[in-house]
This record gives C-alpha cells, sequence and structure tokens, in this order.
C-alpha cells in the first residue's frame, strides 16, 4: 500500500527489514496496524504523520509469543526505534513522543498508555488481533509455536473450551488463546470508533468459537448408535 508521508517511505526500509517470516507478525501486520492508526488519527486528534510512524515501528523488535521476554517487546522496539525514526527526518521531541507510544504497546506488558497517540497504538495494533484476522493471526501463531516446540494442538483433547477449570495454556492448544486473550481485548480500547469496531470483532469471534464448538459436538456424536 503506498505510504503516507515521504518520512513514513524513509522509515519503510528498517521496518521491513526487521519483519520476521512469522505470517502473524509479518509486514502485512504492521500495514494494517499503520492503515488502522491512520484510521483513528483524526478523531483522536493525533498527527496522522506520527500516528502511522509509530504504528510502523511498533514491531521492530520480534520476540516469539512463547518466549517468557515476550512482554518486552514494546520496549525492545522503542529502544530500537529512535535512530531509523531520527534517520527519516524525527525531530528529537517527535522521536520522543513515538519511543514513548511504542513502549506502552505491548498488551501482554499490560503498561497504560502516557499520551493519546500512545492510546490510539494500542487500540490500532489490538484491532489487529480481534476479529477474523484475529482468528487467522492465531492459528498462524499456534502453528508457528508448535513447529519450534515439537508439540501443540489445536485444541485440549477432552477440554477444547476450556470450561473444566484446568490450568489454560496458548502455548499447548491454540484455542486456548480465545479465553486467555481473545476474548479479554474488547473491553481495553480507548478510542470510541476503536470500540465500536472492536464490538463488532469480538462478535465474529464469539460466533466463530460457537460453530467450532458446534461443527465438533456434530463429529463426535453423528458415529454413535
Amino acid at each position: 500500500m503506498p505510504l503516507l508521508t515521504p518520512r513514513h517511505d524513509a522509515l519503510w526500509p528498517a521496518v521491513a527489514a526487521a519483519c520476521p517470516t512469522d505470517i502473524a507478525h509479518d509486514a502485512d501486520h504492521v500495514l494494517r496496524v499503520y492503515a488502522n492508526a491512520l484510521t483513528l488519527a483524526p478523531a483522536a486528534g493525533v498527527d496522522p504523520d506520527l500516528a502511522g510512524a509509530a504504528a510502523l515501528v511498533h514491531d521492530l523488535v520480534q520476540i516469539p509469543k512463547d518466549d517468557d521476554q515476550r512482554p518486552f517487546g514494546g520496549e525492545r522496539s522503542a529502544a530500537a526505534a529512535g535512530a531509523p525514526l531520527a534517520a527519516a527526518g524525527y525531530t528529537p521531541a517527535e522521536v520522543d513522543a513515538i519511543v514513548e507510544a511504542v513502549r506502552t504497546s505491548s498488551w501482554s506488558r499490560g503498561l497504560p498508555p502516557t499520551s493519546p497517540l500512545g492510546a490510539l497504538l494500542q487500540d490500532a495494533d489490538r484491532l489487529d488481533a480481534i476479529g477474523a484476522i484475529g482468528a487467522l493471526r492465531n492459528a498462524a501463531t499456534a502453528q508457528a509455536i508448535a513447529t519450534r516446540r515439537g508439540v501443540g494442538a489445536l485444541a485440549h483433547p477432552t477440554d477444547p473450551a476450556g470450561t473444566t477449570g484446568r490450568p489454560l495454556d496458548d502455548r499447548a492448544f491454540a484455542l486456548d488463546h480465545y479465553p486467555l486473550k481473545l476474548f479479554r481485548l474488547r473491553d481495553g480500547f480507548h478510542l470510541p470508533a476503536a470500540r465500536a469496531e472492536a464490538a463488532r470483532r469480538h462478535a465474529r469471534l464469539d460466533a466463530l468459537f460457537a460453530a467450532w464448538a458446534d461443527e465438533v459436538a456434530w463429529s463426535g456424536s453423528a458415529w454413535r448408535p
């Protein structure tokens, strides 16, 4: 997709070089977050140039989802963002604002945003983790984890929906990620437009989870006398 400003164009080579082959966190993910940020910027009262730049550099340092250091991805990306931002022509004050927004962007770290730009970036990133896109990204992430660890499954064999009180483990079972994270995202959005879109996407997740349970139940009962 065309980028909004020449400074965004100047940032892109560093961003593209940092993108992994993991399709859940690739360049397309960054560009979707970028598009979300630009869409949200006017109503949020945030300069679209700064919103787009924050989105572009929010994942400069990639830490696998099953790594214990994963919650620190935002802070490490923030630390890495200063040099490419300055090289792209951002002033020291602009760099500081963008870096601070990236520092608080990680959902797993749980840091509150400290500025409107930080709130916008959290919303833009989390919209890409919910709904149909979030479901596809979750499946891709689960496969990547299973490949690295040599073990993994779509769901727990005897308690797929996680209703028995067992400890949930989304490193082992893809569907455990729904109650652990995906179903919890809706209530953490900041901007009205993001909250409205998150509600629509949450409903799609609910419907998908219900459809999955229905299909599994059918398969398990069809052969029984």
